[in-house]
């Protein structure tokens, strides 16, 4: 299930109170005591058998003695009593039950879970707070205080975080939309609660806070989905292995590893942070700030020392200060005086009358590539009051009808410059009290901004960087027969064959049985210097058992290696089964880095992508990142930005830059080999050596499984379906038809601006000529798993893909319904393009289990009326407006 019936939990007609009690310090006494103070403007029922009256007003013995159905219900009896109350609730045609109710056994939770899925009830918990829902002035919990009005929603896993999270927002005067305890989300959970949420009006940001994630794709999906509308912020509690293991505890639900969960959030253009003040502070500057986000910071200031501060601050964030230009650097001698800072942070001096403000900003405002995004801080003097500057600077910052300066703003002091901050809150301009919070304001803005970038990308499954196909064959061929042998983890000249088939570079390596002679003879055939290796099927770190040695220059120095080897090993693993050894060339790079690549499967979200800095020390350096395939070169790129190592790789002193494309080349492949070979469990690329000149692995390890648990079916991404293209012959040339792709936008403007005005209007119902960005890219930053696009396309003038039409079905949660829509370049109206691309939207959203494909057409749209007739849809009227017809077709009957 998904969203169907939230409407009842948060914004419900009646709520019965089933343990209602006036006892004081109880569950139900307290919950009954904050529904009837709420202000609720529904009706209220208590359900306790032993009182005939609450509060002044009747208490019903039975559920089933209740005058009326009621739309939702609180249930805070013991857990015993609350899968028949469940089952009762559901018979009468309750739509949603909140389960305040602690410990539930697994066994209860699923019996409660049957006896509400015949009628759909939807449960939030058991073991939960309640909520709050402001709009409906709904308090349906046990919380010590109400929340005030805002437009914050707030979903927490833990109970305890509600409650204080609810008193700290109080303090602050912090007001929220809704306030969820989700507690054991045995039904609703934090993927209901962001497709929710995410097409509420009354919120304008989501904040989370996750102790443990399950059903990652759906997730996934819907977290992506409601990052699209608006700002989604997360605290994932678990860091730390201490943390992890208090969540497990506490949630009974694996909490996953932390740096695969800042991969999803990262991928799905969340923003996480780390504590409840920070979660604050972010919601602040994403819900204020709506100027483009620079990836350096430019501070502007009447103090030095607060100025100093706030570079130190950038140094601890990770936010870089711009070098000032020449130009700029001009300007604003042109407007300050000459004992001004002459470098960033800008100090305009602490006489600075409201006039130097204003003039500086303005300069710094027209050099917005030299500047990024603008930190203006102010302490108070005596020598201008603070509100004179605000108001001076507000039209500066706020242009009417125009785009706003990047700015982020701290008033640093309290009573003198309360009222400036106060101005600029109500203008819209992020406001905070310190120098080192407005910083880490902007270091979060720009995390967000990187997040957002990684949200846009639809990879395929399939995709090597340099469009050469692998051997797959060859891969799942060996896959097999290790399987067949009774073995999990490939040899290395086997985990080497596999990166060969997949276009990863691989030294050259040859196998030799365990005699030292021959290792020397192999050796002699390849050329000095070489490595050796034991090889063994029971070995798998070979360095940890003296099975590596490097750098032997002739055959006496790979005899006496050989014979050493095989006693070490001997000592150490008695048991091992010693095949032999591997013989192949020392490899020696100028100026290189050695990296480790790797994928294993997290319990949670499944196949996950490793990179970071490699070697035998690759532990102690705790240098990595991870992603969620599929990847393709910007992810790629961006998975190496979040490592260290990325540093180095771009260059140093006499170091040139790393041949990065070789990295992301071997990082698609990876990604490949996840989607295409199903048995790959775990993998290890280590090292990979690189420099300017290219990259090649000199290890590699692979692990398999008969359960099978890579394959892009078990990514938490749906990858972009490429499949489902395919070229037809249309008006003698060929016609493409495939989803659309990120990659579309500037084809799909220039399709958007040929279209009339007339189209438009019976399309999208309405006569804008223009479309913003952030609506372009929603068209193309499709989700897949909820959304399809279909364009045709035919080869233009310029060789380049044209756009001729789109057919686009967008599913509910709960893929009963897709709404569907489809509009054509204005010369191709009658060709039959309308007909080939609705055909194969319905072909896709059958096969997809979709029940029903519906739209909404004027009445005068004749052409698209005739078209859905004759593809089997009915009309309908629509209540209450004539201008209107409902197209519906039943796509899974018959």
């Amino acid at each position: 299930m998904s969203i169907r019936n939230l409407d009842s939990l948060f914004d419900p007609q009646s709520v019965a109170v089933i343990g209602a009690s006036e006892r004081p310090f109880s569950v139900g006494g307290t919950l009954w005591r904050n529904m009837r103070s709420s202000g609720f403007a529904g009706r209220i029922f208590a359900v306790n058998p032993k009182y005939r009256e609450l509060s002044g007003q009747r208490c019903y013995a039975r559920v089933a003695d209740l005058p009326e159905v009621p739309e939702l219900a609180v249930i805070c009896t013991p857990a015993a009593t609350v899968v028949d109350l469940v089952r009762q609730l559901a018979q009468r045609g309750t739509r949603a039950a909140i389960v305040i109710s602690a410990g539930l056994s697994a066994e209860q939770k699923q019996a409660m879970l049957d006896a509400a899925r015949p009628a759909l009830l939807r449960i939030l918990g058991p073991n939960c707070v309640g909520l709050l829902s402001t709009r409906a002035r709904l308090n349906a919990s046990f919380a010590h205080i109400p929340a005030r009005p805002g437009q914050l929603a707030f979903v927490s896993q833990s109970g305890a975080l509600v409650t204080a999270m609810l008193d700290w927002a109080e303090a602050r005067q912090i007001g929220f939309s809704h306030f969820v305890s989700l507690g054991e989300h045995a039904d609703v959970d934090f993927g209901d609660m962001l497709d929710y949420l995410g097409g509420d009006a009354d919120t304008r940001a989501i904040l989370l806070y996750i102790e443990s994630i399950d059903q990652a794709r759906k997730f996934m999906s819907a977290a992506r989905s409601a990052a699209r509308n608006k700002p989604v912020i997360v605290i994932k509690a678990g860091r730390s292995a201490q943390g992890q293991q208090a969540a497990a505890s506490h949630t009974g639900a694996l909490a996953g590893a932390d740096n695969v969960v800042d991969a999803a959030i990262a991928r799905a253009g969340m923003l996480r942070v780390d504590t409840l003040e920070q979660l604050f502070l972010a919601a602040e500057i994403l819900t204020r700030y709506q100027a483009p986000i620079g990836d350096r910071m430019t501070v502007l200031t009447n103090g030095g020392g607060v100025g100093v501060l706030a570079a130190d601050a950038a140094a601890t964030e990770d936010v870089p200060l711009a070098d000032l230009s020449a130009p700029l650097k001009r300007a604003l001698d042109q407007v300050l005086p000459a004992n001004w800072s002459h470098g960033n942070p800008v100090d305009i001096i602490g006489d600075a009358p409201a006039e130097r403000y204003v003039d500086a900003l303005k300069a710094l405002g027209q050099h917005p590539a030299d500047t990024g995004t603008l930190l203006f801080i102010h302490a108070p003097t005596a020598i201008v009051p603070p509100t004179d500057i605000a108001r001076a600077m507000i039209p500066v910052i706020r242009p009417a009808g125009q785009q706003p300066l990047p700015l982020v703003s701290a008033w640093v002091g309290g009573p003198s410059v309360a009222e400036a901050r106060r101005l600029f809150v109500d203008a819209g301009i992020a406001c905070y009290d310190l120098p080192e919070q407005a910083v880490m304001a902007i270091g979060m803005l720009q995390r967000y901004a990187r997040n957002r970038a990684e949200l846009s990308e639809a990879p395929p499954a399939a995709q090597l960087h340099n469009g050469s196909t692998p051997d797959v064959a060859r891969v799942r061929a060996l896959m097999q027969s290790v399987l067949a042998s009774g073995r999990d983890m490939l040899t290395e000249p086997e985990a080497k064959a596999v990166c060969e088939a997949y276009h990863i570079p691989v030294v050259a390596t040859r196998t030799v049985p365990a005699d030292a002679d021959a290792a020397a003879a192999e050796a002699a055939r390849i050329g000095f210097p070489v490595v050796l290796k034991i090889l063994s099927e029971d070995i798998s770190h070979k360095s940890d058992v003296g099975g590596v040695v490097l750098n032997l220059n002739d055959e006496g120095d790979v005899r006496a290696a050989a014979q050493a080897m095989l006693v070490r090993v001997g000592k150490s693993q008695p048991n091992a089964r010693v095949e032999g050894f591997t013989v192949q060339k020392m490899v020696k790079m100028k100026q290189a880095r050695e990296l480790i690549i790797g994928a294993s499967i997290d319990p949670t979200f499944g196949p996950v992508i490793l990179f970071g800095q490699g070697g035998t020390a690759v532990e102690v350096v705790a240098d990595s990142a991870m992603a969620l395939p599929p990847l393709n070169a910007p992810l790629a790129r961006a998975l190496i930005e979040r490592t260290r190592v990325a540093r180095l790789l771009h260059g140093y002193r006499d170091v040139p830059p790393a041949d990065i494309d070789a990295i992301i080349a071997t990082l698609m492949a990876v990604s490949q080999l996840l989607a295409d070979v199903p048995e790959v469990a775990e993998l290890d690329i280590n090292p990979l050596i690189v420099n300017h000149e290219g990259a090649i692995a000199l290890d590699a390890r692979v692990r398999v499984s008969r359960q099978q648990p890579a394959g892009a079916a078990h990514f938490a991404i749906q990858p972009y379906p490429g499949e489902l293209t395919e070229v037809i012959e249309w008006l003698g040339q060929p016609l493409t038809l495939r989803p659309i792709r990120p990659e579309d936008e500037a084809r799909h403007r220039a399709f958007i601006d040929d279209l009339d005005a007339e189209d438009l209007r019976m399309r999208y119902f309405y006569s804008r000529r223009v479309m913003e960005r952030s609506e372009l890219a929603r068209l193309v930053q499709v989700d897949y798993t909820r959304e399809m696009a279909f364009i045709a396309t035919v080869p233009g003038p310029d060789g380049q893909e044209k756009t001729l039409g789109v057919a686009r079905a967008i599913a509910d949660p709960d893929n009963l319904g897709a709404e569907f829509g489809i509009i054509l370049r204005p010369e191709l109206k009658g060709s039959g393009l309308g007909r080939i691309l609705l055909d194969k939207l319905i072909r896709y959203q059958r096969a997809a289990g979709t029940e029903r494909l519906v739209a909404t057409v004027l009445t005068e749209n004749r052409r698209m009326r005739e078209l859905a007739r004759a593809l089997g849809f009915s009309e309908h009227a629509q209540p209450g407006d004539a201008g209107t017809l409902a197209l519906a077709l039943d796509l899974q009957r018959g």
